[in-house]
């Protein structure tokens, strides 16, 4: 596995999408990019492109642009994307072998959103190892948009999900040495990996989006976070472009962040704008910053690209026609 600050180069750097990503990192010159820092409405759109949050956006990645490279919506493309973090074991902070609440029960969150604004999602959702699936089925199947606790298990059983065990030896064992503190706290490490976000703009130029997590590790029992939470975790409007955030979801909801970065695009700022605008709120609305570490990313309808966060540490996985990278976003802060 590469290095977060390793990148992957498959192409020749151009294009729009990488004008907006190498926005986003930290520490680049526009010399040093290669590429103008000014994005032109008259270049070309960039599409099929996806985009998502940390490390294991690299894998999900690939996966999504298997869809969007033959010429798949952007819908398939994020929901195969993410199902492939929340079915690796060795992550834990999405889906199997997700670290589990203070009581030791893993529990998931996930939404999904296409480009009609139809959306679906489920929260303390336990014992499926794919939930960013049966938050489709939500919105495909019912007339609701979220579904919760037993409610949400039971509506996946009935359209054939498997029940699975959750909890691995890995994240057993890390949860019963937490207990031997007797902290009830949420842990907040220095990246915050605890979702995944992915959104991808297809051949026909539409958007779509997913979120997934196991939210914060010895969480309170019931606690569910911004992921599957539509207008926090995620939002999509097809007329203007789509956001995702990752980290502290209690401050993502106060401001009902994706949300805000979307209608920020749609009042003239790009992505890379909104997204600092969205981190800059969270910061505000914020007297006490300790740990509060929250990431956006943006993407808008011409396939530019934006990324911040409070804190240094969080990164992006970017892939289009002609490249693949990992990005390091700006940041506000160091801690």
């Amino acid at each position: 596995m590469k290095s977060r600050r390793e990148f992957i180069k498959i192409g020749t750097v151009g294009g729009v999408a990488l004008l907006s990503a190498n926005s986003c990192a930290a520490d680049q010159t526009p010399e040093e990019a290669n590429v103008p820092v000014d994005f032109e409405p008259s270049q070309p759109i960039t599409k099929p492109i996806v985009v998502s949050t940390w490390n294991h956006g690299l894998d999900a990645n690939k996966a999504a642009w298997t869809v969007l490279e033959a010429g798949g919506t952007a819908l398939d493309a994020v929901e195969k994307g993410v199902r492939v973090t929340e079915s690796d074991p060795e992550n834990t902070s999405v889906g199997l072998g997700g670290l589990p609440d203070r009581d030791g029960n893993v529990t998931l969150d996930a939404c999904i959103m296409d480009h009609h604004s139809n959306c679906g999602a489920v929260a303390y959702l336990q014992h499926i190892e794919n939930p960013i699936s049966v938050a489709r089925k939500v919105m495909e199947d019912t007339p609701h948009v979220l579904l919760a606790g037993d409610g949400a298990l039971e509506f996946a059983l009935d359209k054939g999900f498997k029940k699975t065990n959750l909890l691995t030896a890995k994240s057993k064992e890390a949860w019963e040495n937490w207990l031997k503190e007797s902290e009830y706290q949420p842990q907040i490490n220095s990246e915050n990996h605890d979702t995944i976000g992915m959104l991808a703009l297809d051949e026909e130029g539409n958007l779509a989006g997913a979120c997934t997590t196991s939210g914060m590790a010895y969480k309170l029992h019931g606690r569910v976070g911004d992921s599957p939470i539509i207008g926090a975790g995620l939002f999509v409007d097809n007329e203007v472009g789509a956001a995702c955030a990752t980290g502290v979801g209690e401050a993502v909801i106060r401001t009902a962040g994706s949300a805000i970065v979307v209608e920020l695009m749609r009042h003239g700022k790009t992505p890379q704008e909104a997204c600092e605008e969205a981190v800059a709120r969270i910061i505000s609305k914020h007297k006490d910053l300790t740990n509060m570490q929250v990431g956006f990313i943006a993407l808008d309808k011409n396939g530019n690209v934006g990324c911040h966060s409070v804190y240094a540490g969080f990164n992006i996985a970017l892939r289009d026609k002609n490249h693949e990278e990992m990005v390091d976003a700006k940041y506000e802060k160091e801690w």
